[in-house]
């Protein structure tokens, strides 16, 4: 009963900040000659730093979409694995409004006359419009399912990819598009582009074998700047699959903003030696600044994460570099005092080990329990100065 409650309260709490963070927008277009209306989430925390940066995301069939998506971003960044975002959904089903935005010719597989019109009112009237008004970082994302989950690749095809992330949900793809895409892919350059794909069980025959054959021509694309994900639900349905697809390219799209993984640490770090790891992390989170406006501090845990690495490898001689990362960092706390300290002492000048011992030392709380075994390094040095420490 007391889990119940509690789940109340946060659903409670989370409609609450959504619904005070969410405005519905009518934009006047000349592209489409018609008024559309948007829903809008800014976070709420955008109005207190007026210089940090959000990823935007487009989430088109609106009315089913930007909820999910919505909340799916307010758990993902409150557990710190994915950004704040900025996220516009455009509303396409009041009078069926999809099937004229996002048809597509027989001949050819490209846009209509009207689909153009729909592509152009994103590409140019939106988008200027939000970059106009908001603080975009240069990371966007637009998602769409069935008939729209086709349309968005008109944007990856393009000479210019407009998105850097693409969600397709149960695409129902032109006949043309699979081979349309497989042959972009291999242009694409300078930043990485990220494609998630979901399908399943539940489609009709026909449907099912265009994405699973889509599938099979995309994951041989030969680029490393192409980043994809494939995801075919066994078990599950039309609706349900939306509820398992946004989550998960969560995870894939903003991997890189998450603290570092054991599968992250394995593939690409613990084989380097202690500079390279240091430059890993640190070009990490300068990534994760450029892409998606976030300046954020390296994070302790994956200051940790490395440190197998400096203390293991060539002897420690890049423990005064790591010391001074994290005091640059986490200038109040004792534990890149403690790194400086440790390099000093390995190479014999106990002087200025003594210097950093005591100064982290003094950094602890009162009542810190770690303050014994702080004080021992302190011991240790002064008898290794004066010659009388034994092993």
């Amino acid at each position: 009963m007391k889990k119940l409650e509690l789940f109340v309260i946060v659903l409670l709490i989370t409609s609450a900040l959504y619904s005070q963070n969410t405005q519905v927008k009518k934009f006047s277009s000349r592209e489409l000659n018609d008024d559309r209306f948007l829903k809008i989430y800014v976070p709420p925390g955008y109005a207190d730093d007026k210089t940090k940066l959000y990823p935007l995301t487009i989430v088109l069939d609106a009315e089913y979409l930007f909820d999910v998506y919505v909340g799916n971003s307010i758990l993902f960044s409150s557990k710190e694995k994915a950004p704040e975002q900025i996220i516009v959904g455009i509303n396409q089903n009041q009078y069926n409004e999809r099937i004229k935005d996002c048809t597509y010719s027989k001949e050819n597989s490209l846009p209509t006359k009207d689909s153009e019109a729909f592509y152009r009112f994103i590409r140019s009237e939106l988008m200027d419009y939000l970059e106009e008004t908001y603080r975009l970082s240069p990371f966007k994302t637009i998602v769409g399912n069935t008939l729209t989950a086709n349309f968005i690749n008109y944007f990856l095809i393009e000479d210019n990819p407009g998105f850097n992330a693409f969600v397709a949900i149960n695409p129902y793809y032109a006949p043309d598009m699979p081979a349309l895409m497989h042959q972009k892919i291999p242009t694409l350059k300078n930043e990485n582009r990220f494609y998630y794909l979901s399908g399943g069980n539940y489609l009709s025959e026909n449907w099912k074998t265009a994405i699973n054959g889509t599938n099979e021509l995309l994951k041989t694309a030969n680029n490393p700047k192409f980043k994809y994900q494939y995801e075919f639900f066994e078990k599950s349905n039309a609706v349900a699959s939306i509820g398992q697809s946004i989550p998960s390219a969560f995870a894939f799209i903003f991997d890189l903003y998450s603290a570092i993984s054991k599968e992250e640490f394995d593939k690409n770090i613990k084989d380097l030696s202690p500079a390279d790891a240091i430059a890993y992390l640190e070009n990490k989170y300068v990534e994760i600044d450029y892409l998606f406006g976030s300046n954020l501090k390296i994070r302790e845990s994956d200051i940790f994460a490395i440190e197998s690495i400096i203390l293991d490898k060539e002897n420690g001689d890049y423990l005064k570099n790591f010391g001074e990362m994290i005091n640059r960092l986490y200038k109040q706390s004792p534990i890149g005092d403690y790194y400086i300290g440790r390099y000093y002492e390995t190479g014999g000048k106990f002087k200025q080990a003594l210097e950093y011992y005591k100064s982290g030392y003094m950094k602890l709380p009162e009542g810190d329990p770690n303050a014994d075994g702080y004080y021992e390094n302190i011991e240790r040095v002064l008898k290794k100065r004066d010659g009388t420490y034994k092993e």
